[in-house]
């Protein structure tokens, strides 16, 4: 089947467009000029430059394709990067929906983030499909522009504009993470470097079960239906212990109180409307005291979606780290 992958050469990317070639599809990757595709290195793969901004290129890119892998997006927590990520995450969207539309594509597989329904503030709250999203009011750039992108989707479904299934995983640990630049932190837990966590939770699910779900989700799962793939939910103190462990070193030991995390936020921002660097930003310090708690019954049951422990997934991410020598 001809199938084509945006952000393909990410990590989630790189590891469905390999799931993909696998399976014996024809398979393409949707990179701009300029990308770099090493995490493509050896993958039987073709390349399509294009951007998921540039309407044009999506237009002559998509022709002949049966289904679409729409994964490319920007993760960012500073206001700076609030414009890209509308010019990508929610305007990228909306253009590979027109372009699906326009081309008849037979099935679009989005895939969306568990930020895009919400989360909770306490330990009580473990969010499913149906969660109202409930975080409007703190205006956290990622999880409105991945919302706004998927209410796009959905809209295009109920019209019957496309036939589009939506998937949010939530945060997918593996062998090549530590690549990724939201994982500095993880990464300096492992390496015995943080001396701090924070109160919140987060839900960890593994890279190998996020790609069988998708797989599933492109043949069997619902037009229009949102499905959460998330594995474990844990503390990030715990979070940090089992990275901690795997790694062979200890655990940051002192807890952040939230109101100091606040501050440091809050000062973050000031400092880079000075144009300076700060240590962190006030989306950062709400993302690091909210608990991101998910519940993935729905897709176990529609999608035959079976997550695996959060200590294998972690495993696999911290023993990746040691064979490229980043823990020495």
């Amino acid at each position: 089947m001809k199938v084509l992958v945006t952000g393909a050469n990410g990590f989630l990317g790189s590891w469905v467009t390999k799931a993909l070639v696998k399976e014996g599809h024809e398979v393409y990757a949707l990179v701009r000029p300029k990308s770099d595709i090493s995490e493509l290195d050896g993958v039987h793969c073709k390349y399509v430059h294009g951007d998921v901004t540039d309407v044009t290129s999506l237009l002559e890119a998509f022709k002949g394709m049966d289904s679409i892998f729409h994964l490319a997006g920007v993760i960012a927590y500073k206001k700076s990067q609030r414009s890209l990520m509308n010019k990508v995450n929610v305007q990228g969207t909306a253009n590979v929906v027109s372009v699906c539309r326009e081309h008849k594509i037979r099935r679009l597989v989005y895939l969306s983030s568990v930020v895009a329904i919400g989360a909770g503030y306490t330990t009580q709250e473990i969010l499913n499909e149906e969660s109202s999203y409930n975080i409007a009011d703190l205006n956290l750039g990622y999880f409105e522009t991945k919302h706004q992108a998927e209410e796009i989707v959905k809209a295009a479904c109920n019209k019957g504009e496309i036939n589009a299934v939506i998937l949010n995983p939530s945060t997918i640990y593996g062998a090549g993470d530590a690549k990724k630049g939201s994982r500095k932190m993880q990464l300096k837990v492992a390496q015995g470097k943080l001396k701090f966590y924070t109160s919140g939770g987060v839900n960890v699910v593994a890279v190998e079960d996020v790609v069988a779900g998708i797989l599933s989700a492109w043949k069997k799962g619902r037009n229009g239906e949102r499905y959460i793939l998330a594995g474990e939910n844990i503390l990030i103190k715990d979070l940090f212990s089992l990275i901690a462990a795997e790694a062979g070193v200890k655990p940051p030991p002192y807890q952040l109180p939230d109101a100091l995390l606040h501050i440091v936020g809050a000062f973050g921002d000031f400092l880079e409307s000075l144009g300076l660097k700060g240590p962190l930003s006030r989306e950062n310090a709400y993302t690091a005291t909210m608990y991101h708690w998910f519940d993935s019954k729905k897709a176990q049951a529609e999608l035959e979606f079976k997550p695996r422990p959060a200590k294998e997934a972690i495993h696999n991410s911290v023993q990746w780290m040691k064979d490229q020598g980043l823990l020495s």
